[in-house]
Order: C-alpha cells, then structure tokens, then sequence
C-alpha cells in the first residue's frame, strides 16, 4: 500500500466539500476575482517561473530547497488560476436591482437591531465573496436565508448555534 494516496473515507452526503455552492456574485466582487486571477497569470506566474528556473540552473535539484520552494509556490499558483478559471466561468454576475426594492434580496445592504438593541449593517453576497469584516455575509449563511425575502420593520429569527436570535430589519438598499 505504500504510496498509494489513502484518505479517510467520509460520507458523502455530509462531506462539506459536497456542498454546492450558490453561484451568484456581485459585479464589484467578479471584478475582484478576475483581478487576482490577472495578477497571479500576469506577475506571479512569470515571478515564480524565473525563479525555479534560475534555481534548477545551479545543479542538483533534489538538494534545491530554493528550487523545491519556488516550485511548490508555482504549482500552488497555477492551481489557484485554474481555479479561478473554472469559477469565474461558473459564476452568475447580478448587476440589476430587483424591481421591489423594499424588500432584502442579494445583494442588499441591511442594517438590523437585536432584540437587546445592539444594531450591525450586512450585506448579502455570494459565496467568493463573503468577508465578515467588511460585512458581507454568504447568501447560503442561515443569517441570509432568514433575511431573504424580508421588509422593513419585519422581525427575523435566525437559527445560531448558541440559540435562537432575534432580530428586526431597520433598513434596507441596494449599492449602485
């Protein structure tokens, strides 16, 4: 059995690498993965490459930290863009604000108050997206789930691990 790739076996109905994710993504944040995804083609790929080139020119390479290095950071960079390749292609841009904007769909902004009066702002982004400390939470977060659909004035409860939580929708927009 030696050399052979063993995992542990996991079910697949509840390996989180099963999920399928929401393929849903804001202009802003499309525009951002695409630019990591030049980045990485357009300077770091070139970057690297130089480097394990000049590396593999000194000689033995089995005894190369510097060669075994840089070629580690190139594969990991060419996995990221072929990645990124693979989601861009896979992703659904909404630029349109939905016609009833008084109402929480993707991409709103939403301020809310908790039952014990202490406010936060989200917005509702997709999953490539979704960074907590910009307040942006993922449109398959229970938090999301719940607010969908949503109006002003409106009570949400969302299921949390530490409990149920309360919360009432103060105001709602949506980002030109």
């Amino acid at each position: 059995m030696k050399g052979r790739n063993m995992q542990r076996w996991r079910d697949p109905k509840k390996d989180p690498r099963n999920e399928k994710k929401t393929n849903l993504i804001t202009p802003q944040g499309y525009d951002t993965l695409q630019q990591e995804r030049d980045f990485l083609w357009k300077v770091r790929h070139p970057e690297l490459a130089q480097k394990v080139k000049e590396a593999a020119a000194q000689g033995d390479r089995s005894e190369n930290a510097d060669y075994t290095y840089n070629k580690q950071l190139l594969n990991k960079t060419l996995g990221r863009i072929r990645f990124l390749d693979k989601r861009l292609d896979a992703l659904t841009i909404v630029a349109d604000k939905p016609t009833d904007q008084s109402k929480i769909f993707f991409s709103a902004k939403v301020e809310l108050e908790h039952e014990e009066g202490e406010r936060m702002a989200l917005q509702i982004v997709g999953p490539d997206e979704a960074d907590l400390q910009q307040q942006k939470i993922n449109i398959d977060s229970p938090m999301a789930r719940a607010l969908l659909g949503k109006s002003v004035d409106d009570e949400v409860v969302v299921q949390a691990p530490d409990g149920e939580q309360v919360y009432y929708v103060l105001s709602i927009n949506y980002p030109d």
